[in-house]
C-alpha cells in the first residue's frame, strides 16, 4: 500500500472510530473536514488553472513570434 493510500486509510479509520460528546460536536468536525476537503480541492484546481494559463500565455507569445517572422520574410 502507498503512503498516500494509508495516510487516507488511516484518516478515514480515524474519523469512524471518534467518540463525539454530542451531535452538535459530531456535526462540526463533520463539516470541518468537509471544509479541508473543499479547499485541498479548491487549492488543487488553481494549480491546473496557473499552469494552462502559463501555456496559453506562452502559445500566444509563440504564434505572435512566428506571425512577425512571416511579415519580415
Amino acid at each position: 500500500m502507498s503512503q498516500v493510500n494509508e495516510v487516507s486509510f488511516y484518516n478515514q479509520t480515524k474519523m469512524l472510530n471518534c467518540n463525539f460528546k454530542s451531535s452538535k460536536e459530531k456535526k462540526s468536525f463533520y463539516q470541518n473536514k468537509k471544509l479541508e476537503m473543499l479547499n485541498y480541492i479548491k487549492d488543487s484546481l488553481e494549480r491546473k488553472i496557473a499552469s494552462i494559463t502559463a501555456s496559453i500565455e506562452v502559445l500566444e507569445s509563440q504564434i505572435k513570434r512566428d506571425k512577425e517572422v512571416e511579415v519580415t520574410n
